[in-house]
């Protein structure tokens, strides 16, 4: 089947491509969609996936998958959380990269001991108008002090997996998505996907 992807970010759909066999996941270029401006405006995950993926599947009319993912850390109640991607920059101001971000969010946790915090994936699919399934995985882990390792994108550098021994950033692909939030939620969405191919 081919989906459209209803994401600008190229990393987010490489790393979704491996995750859903059998099916030939389009970026928006691909499928002939300019990019567009998408107010992300819903209180968790699952509200933003699904603004994202209605706005994309309107422009396409083809089956659209969408992917909202973040940062959730404790002793921030939550925060950056949905706001991920723009955390630094929601007043307004130009857009942070990666870098300023993380060190943002390491200058903010400076001084706090507790550095629980979990990555989160909600995708969702929606293949005919109001019709969709949905998942959401996440990716526990212990915030760093200081960046690590060169894979990967985002705040991959700060998270640590203790049961790995390493950070996101220092994982191969492969091992990324044996244990991501993305690789956790891509393989049940490849179940959910199978299941609607025998159902439709």
């Amino acid at each position: 089947m081919e989906i459209l992807v209803a994401s600008f970010n190229n990393h987010k759909i490489d790393e979704l491509r491996p995750l859903l066999p059998g099916h030939r996941l389009l970026s928006p270029a691909e499928a002939g969609v300019e990019p567009i401006q998408i107010d992300e405006n819903g209180s968790d995950y699952f509200a933003n996936a699904l603004i994202k993926v209605r706005a994309l599947y309107e422009k396409a009319g083809i089956p659209t998958l969408a992917d909202d993912s973040g940062l959730s850390v404790l002793a921030l109640d939550g925060a950056p959380g949905i706001h991920s991607s723009r955390y630094g920059s929601l007043d307004g101001s130009k857009k942070l990269g990666d870098r300023d971000r993380n060190e943002l969010l390491l200058s903010v946790m400076k001084d706090i001991d507790e550095r629980r915090c979990a990555f989160y994936c909600c995708l969702v699919f929606l293949y005919d108008d109001d019709r969709y399934v949905a998942v959401q995985e996440t990716c526990p882990g212990i915030l760093t002090r200081s960046p690590a390792g060169e894979g990967g994108f985002g705040y991959d550098p700060l998270v640590f997996l203790p049961q790995l021994g390493k950070t996101v950033a220092e994982l191969s692909p492969d091992e990324k998505n044996e244990v991501s939030h993305r690789g956790r939620a891509g393989r049940a969405m490849a179940l959910m996907l199978e299941a609607l191919g025998k159902g439709r």
